[in-house]
């Protein structure tokens, strides 16, 4: 049976994206009347701008936005809480009204065009539509390696993980409901959404230049996501620690017999330097491991804490 057009929701979180917003806007808009007069989406299909805080004119623009197309509303949250909780921020304010909900980044380095294929995966069933980049030649080669090599660990740990996806996919408002029971504060959408399950697709594209601006996401800030979700989603860190210790406790016995042989055979050990570097060098190993489960453990202090991930300052709506 055929499905109803789906009311469909399109989710951008923004950061200092003044002299982007809006362009980004007309090419969303553009592709909502597309899909809308194929059949795929309602008429009344809206797009949900979530102002993360920007120090520029953003939710100015946002808001002038709102006032000129009907179906454009804007979110203000009250400070920077980082991309992941505004993008939550969107998909919990929304589900409730829309069927599908996407989420795609403010730059539009991700290939609108493949919305429609989107929507038509969810005609036929599937809840979740991962979108996929192929290609990454526009982003520089130390950026791609370590993409690249992020991928393959996370692969590692998690089989569910899904290589070249970000944070440009669509979802059901089922799925989101299911995502809201998540209240992990430390949460990690890239592993959550593959966690959760249902039936889903993956559509391919290539990533394209940014139209203006920079990257909010500068190599500290890669690195650190990096890290977020590995030690979200796995404990190996910690049995790497465990295993590390556990060889250098077997070499340890191993050189005692080998200095207890020479010392019995009169040709005992010299030099203070050998010594004074493994000293050095377990001492550095016993800091990396205590920082390791330090991370763990800071990471349980923010969860027990029960702070808000967001909070909304005011709407377009309000």
């Amino acid at each position: 049976m055929e499905r109803p057009p789906f009311k469909l929701c399109v989710v951008l979180p923004c950061y200092n994206e003044a002299g982007v917003i809006t362009h980004t806007v007309h090419t969303l808009l553009g592709e909502l009347d597309s899909m809308a007069t194929a059949g795929l989406i309602a008429t009344d299909s809206y797009l949900c701008c979530v102002d993360d805080g920007s120090r520029d004119t953003t939710w100015s623009e946002i808001s002038e936005l709102a006032r000129a197309h009907g179906n454009v509303r804007g979110i203000k949250l009250s400070a920077n809480f980082g991309h992941p909780n505004a993008l939550i921020a969107g998909l919990f304010s929304n589900h409730r009204e829309a069927d599908i909900l996407v989420t795609i980044d403010a730059d539009l380095q991700d290939d609108v065009s493949v919305l429609t294929t989107m929507m038509q995966h969810h005609h036929e069933g599937k809840r979740v539509v991962y979108g996929v980049r192929l290609d990454r030649q526009v982003d520089v080669l130390p950026k791609r390696i370590l993409a690249a090599m992020f991928y393959r660990i996370m692969r590692l740990m998690n089989d569910r993980t899904v290589r070249g996806h970000a944070d440009f996919r669509s979802a059901d408002s089922g799925v989101i409901a299911d995502l809201e029971r998540f209240g992990e504060a430390n949460i990690y959408l890239r592993g959550l959404f593959p966690l959760i399950g249902y039936p889903s697709a993956e559509v391919h594209f290539v990533r394209k230049e940014r139209h203006a601006g920079e990257s909010k996401y500068p190599y500290r800030k890669l690195l650190s996501l990096a890290w977020q979700g590995i030690t979200s989603f796995s404990t190996a860190p910690l049995k790497f620690v465990f295993y590390t210790g556990l060889v250098i406790f077997v070499l340890a016995i191993l050189v005692g017999c080998w200095v207890l042989y020479a010392a019995l055979s009169g040709d005992p050990i010299e030099g203070w330097a050998s010594l004074s570097l493994l000293v050095i060098a377990f001492s550095a190993l016993n800091m990396i491991s205590l920082g390791v489960i330090g991370e763990y453990i800071g990471k349980i202090y923010k969860e027990v804490k029960h702070r808000p991930r967001y909070i909304i300052e005011t709407t377009t709506t309000t």
